[in-house]
């Protein structure tokens, strides 16, 4: 029966309308499912043979049945029903054809089939190939030609055949025999295939290391009508199901497989090509290349159960074994000190469970790729041969081993990024860095004069696990939320468990602005009295003393506390960029073993390429954390600066970065990336917000309103001729002067929006009745100082804030002014008259955006003013929270001035809607809108009706 399993069983799976029927046929090896007109032919061959299952043989007799009842004439259409499309089925029988159907049923019934579920098999059979012999649908009223009763045989049986009627007075009859014969020599059966393969072998052909590969052709239409290759070259179309032209479709198909593997070319030189043995190598050739390559032109290779293809190699990343001459860390134990190494080593698993090391070893040893595991054969493709003879990949060092355990994957080599198993040795360390900040939190220490909020608390236990590890962090709460506090109780927590192991006690080095020197050092004396506090700042500079410093710094500036700790250093971002390690000198921070260097407002170093980041990279210590409240301010680059300075390596390099993190984040494209991402990160940086549930629950109400304003007649005038003559350069211009003309656009246009003696650069000129902004700043700071309360004023523009100066001056308000050149002592002076009760107190503090929005604690103040927009809500937020934080106790109101119809009402639009995006999707401000097309440009800095 060439393809077809006969001597299995066999199932008919009616259908509607009865000539879509399937006949099913099933044995050990395979399934069939055949169209009931494919199936007739192969039921009726099928009637002659002695070792027929029982279901196959009731099919075929009905299909005897069925073929004589229609060459007979006794069929009809079948009642119309709505929905279902016209068919035939068997009608008029006699009584001798029922009883035909009765004795059929009762003769091949057996097993849990009884008579009555065969007789209704029989008649659906009957009905199927009433159905798919004629060809034309019938037509409403249509009947079949009248039966004519043939005559009995003389002497035949009651039950035996009765010989078809071919009169040729009837037409119907005439036209129906030419049909069956015409089905019968297979000219409409398929000729369109498609080809696929199917691997076999025996216990003998194992044990050589070769396999064989078997064409099969299948039904474009129905692919699950196939038959051997050797069937259809060799056996009739009866047999096989195929049209005479499927021999030249599958030919055609043949040789297109073998353009992408030429293995097949063998198959093309033979007669029939039915099969050809492949040895080792061209196997090897087969999984390394033929498989991607045959299913790109659609043809599958097919793989028997019994051979099965389920070894899966995966890294596992352990310790390596310690080198010689490495030595501990001084001011760190545990795993992860910065002598420690681990290792990514290939396992190979079958259906999951690890090889045993003498299997890995006779994985490793196979010469061909069949081997006999666990009692059966595998087919091991090349690649997990070549990890399981190369088990070591590469060596890493404790920042890539924890992406790596935290994240599941790592890219070894030139592979694809594969699944990592992490070892014993990291399990401990993964699961400590996942539940550092939600664990029972420390006890704080002894010597903190604080009583540490819930959350404090928390976060002075996670940076103490990270810090532990040798890990860095960032520590990115919402500012006011005691970030300074918090690192001052890690300070003294590590000083407590060096003591308690016997360690010696190494300093912190704080590294921030200028203008928060005041605050640290008057917060660390506040907090943690009688630890050594100093300044690195100035022209008389010193670390004279600490471990580290040279002999020739002189004495000690100040002495440790009676049990070795030797307390905080504190310098400028500025001063560490000046001590950067030249030709002449070595860099004085370089030189000291510090226990901790803490970069505050660590957004100064987001551009990992200028001289203050690198300066800062070059200063080694034991652990690093960062304090930010805007750990992103334009793009996920900054993040990575951060995170890759407190541990580096972390993330990769910058580029790889970029590619793999932030330009798909930035995108968009992938939620799935940005929560990956996220999954990686979470355990090296904390944020916390004033409004997250417990946090900061006694914290006055904070309201925000944005004032719409108008242009004066002179700022309508202004504002539309400059962007006219600006956007006519634009256009003209090329791609480098292009981008400083945009920025000139956005800046011109910002300060006309202020004022325009701001824009013509009128330092002497009059202020008053130009600009609502000053109208409506003059209105708040009347209702503020009536009601004895304090303002805090903000604008990116120094130019701008001299120009209200000098108005606040001529109305006799008293005021102050904070920009980035006010000397730090006179910046903490005015934060201690604006905090001041007394006579001298000021009410309204004037602050350039930039030297003012970040590290002043200003809780006198329950208005803040925002005279301009600046392109990133955060540094905005990072402004309000100068008074809107820990120890404000009166309700704050937040004032943001918008001018109608101009560019920065567009810009509070956008800034509204980087607001609603996750922390790690912002975009680049202005240097994004600098991309903008000349139209874009236009219609985002054009003048609009307000």
């Amino acid at each position: 029966m060439g393809f077809v399993p006969v001597t299995g069983t066999a199932t008919f799976r009616p259908a509607v309308p009865p000539r879509d029927s399937v006949v099913e046929f099933v044995d050990e090896r395979r399934t069939v499912a055949l169209p009931v007109r494919a199936a007739i032919p192969v039921l009726t061959k099928a009637h002659a043979r002695e070792d027929l299952h029982p279901s196959v043989a009731l099919l075929s007799g009905a299909a005897l049945l069925g073929m004589r009842l229609v060459a007979a004439g006794a069929f009809e259409p079948a009642p119309e029903e709505p929905g279902r499309p016209p068919s035939w089925r068997v009608g008029g029988l006699s009584e001798d054809d029922e009883d035909r159907v009765r004795m059929l049923a009762r003769s091949r019934a057996a097993g849990e089939q009884d008579a009555a579920d065969a007789e209704q098999v029989v008649r659906a059979v009957l009905d199927a190939v009433a159905d798919a012999v004629p060809r034309s649908a019938p037509v409403a009223g249509a009947r079949p030609a009248p039966r004519r009763r043939p005559p009995r045989r003389a002497g035949g049986p009651e039950g035996g055949a009765a010989p078809v009627n071919t009169a040729p007075d009837d037409a119907f009859q005439e036209r129906l025999q030419r049909r069956i014969a015409k089905i019968r020599r297979g000219s409409d059966l398929p000729h369109l295939v498609t080809i696929s393969l199917r691997v076999e072998a025996d216990e003998e052909e194992l044990v050589a290391g070769s396999v064989r590969l078997v064409l099969q052709v299948h039904d474009e239409r129905d692919p699950l009508h196939m038959a051997d290759a050797s069937a259809l070259w060799l056996d009739d179309p009866e047999d096989h199901g195929f049209g005479d032209r499927a021999r030249t479709h599958a030919t055609i198909a043949l040789r297109a497989a073998a353009e992408a593997w030429p293995v097949l070319d063998r198959l093309l030189a033979l007669r029939v090509p039915d099969q050809v043995t492949l040895e080792a190598e061209e196997i090897v050739s087969l999984l390394e290349d033929g498989v991607a390559a045959l299913a790109e032109r659609g043809v599958d290779v097919l793989w028997p159960r019994s051979l099965g293809r389920d070894l899966t190699a995966s890294a596992v990343l352990d310790t390596a074994p310690r080198r010689s001459g490495t030595r501990e860390a001084p001011l760190q134990t545990g795993l992860l000190t910065p002598d420690s190494v681990f290792a990514f080593q290939w396992q190979v698993a079958l259906e999951g469970d690890p090889l045993t090391a003498e299997e890995m070893e006779t994985l490793a040893a196979s010469a061909a790729p069949v081997v006999k595991l666990r009692g059966a054969w595998r087919v091991v493709d090349p690649s997990i041969t070549r990890k399981a003879r190369k088990r070591l990949v590469r060596e890493v060092k404790p920042a890539e081993a924890v992406a790596a355990a935290l994240s599941g994957v790592a890219t070894l080599g030139e592979d694809q990024p594969a699944e990592v198993v992490v070892g014993a040795s990291l399990l401990k360390v993964r699961e400590q860095l996942r539940t550092a900040a939600t664990r029972e939190p420390v006890e704080p220490p002894a010597a903190l004069a604080a009583t540490l909020r819930d959350y404090q608390r928390h976060g002075l236990t996670w940076l103490a696990e990270l810090t532990g590890l040798g890990l860095g962090a960032c520590l990115a709460d919402d500012m006011g939320l005691g970030k300074t506090l918090t690192l001052i109780s890690l300070h003294l927590h590590r000083a407590e468990q060096a003591r308690a192991v016997g360690r010696a006690l190494a300093p912190t080095l704080v590294v921030c602005p200028t203008s928060l020197l005041g605050n640290w050092e008057a917060e660390i004396q506040r907090f943690a009295p009688g630890v050594p506090v100093r300044r690195f700042h100035g022209g008389t500079r010193s670390l004279a003393g600490l471990p580290g410093a040279g002999e020739e710094a002189g004495a000690t500036l100040l002495d440790p506390t009676p049990d070795g700790d030797p307390g905080f250093v504190l310098t400028t971002y500025g001063t560490m960029r000046v001590d950067t390690t030249t030709k002449d000198r070595p860099s004085e921070l370089g030189e000291v073993t510090w226990g901790l260097v803490v970069a505050d407002e660590a957004q100064h170093v987001k551009n990992s390429r200028s001289t203050t980041a690198r300066g800062l990279r070059s200063i080694g210590s034991g652990a690093r954390v960062a304090l930010t409240g805007t750990p992103v301010e334009n793009d996920l680059t900054e993040l990575w600066s951060i995170l890759d300075w407190a541990t580096p390596g972390l993330l990769g390099s910058r580029q790889a970065f970029r590619r793999v993190w932030a330009a798909p984040i930035e995108a968009g494209v992938d939620p799935a990336v940005t929560a990956r991402f996220a999954e990686l990160i979470g355990p090296f940086l904390l944020r916390r917000r004033k409004s997250d549930p417990g946090i900061a629950p006694e914290l006055p109400p904070k309201t925000e309103t944005d004032h719409p304003l108008t242009l004066t007649r002179e700022q309508v005038v202004l504002y539309e001729a400059f962007v006219r003559d600006t956007m006519e350069h634009i256009e003209r211009a090329d791609e480098h002067t292009r981008r400083g003309l945009v920025l000139s656009l956005l800046t011109g246009c910002k300060q006309i929006c202020n004022h325009p003696a701001h824009f013509l650069k009128q330092g002497g000129a009059r202020v008053a009745g130009r600009s609502e902004k000053i109208d409506l700043l003059d209105e708040l700071l009347g209702t503020v100082l009536a009601e004895d309360g304090a303002a805090l004023v903000f604008t990116q523009y120094v130019e701008m804030a001299r120009l209200v100066s000098r108005h606040l001056a001529t109305a006799g308000i008293p005021h102050q002014l904070l920009h980035g050149g006010t000397p730090v002592r006179e910046r903490e002076e005015m934060v201690r008259r604006f905090q001041s009760d007394g006579a001298d107190r000021v009410p309204v503090f004037l602050l350039s955006l930039k030297a003012g929005g970040t590290g002043l604690n200003l809780t006198r103040a329950d208005h803040v003013i925002h005279l301009d927009r600046w392109w990133n809500p955060a540094v905005e937020d990072q402004a309000t929270d100068r008074a809107y934080r820990i120890g404000q106790t009166k309700p704050v109101q937040v004032h943001r001035m918008v001018t109608r119809g101009t560019i920065e009402e567009r810009v509070g639009l956008l800034l509204e809607r980087k607001r609603s995006l996750a922390d790690a999707v912002l975009g680049r401000g202005e240097a994004a809108l600098t991309e903008l097309s000349d139209d874009e440009l236009r219609d985002l800095v054009s003048l609009r009706p307000a």
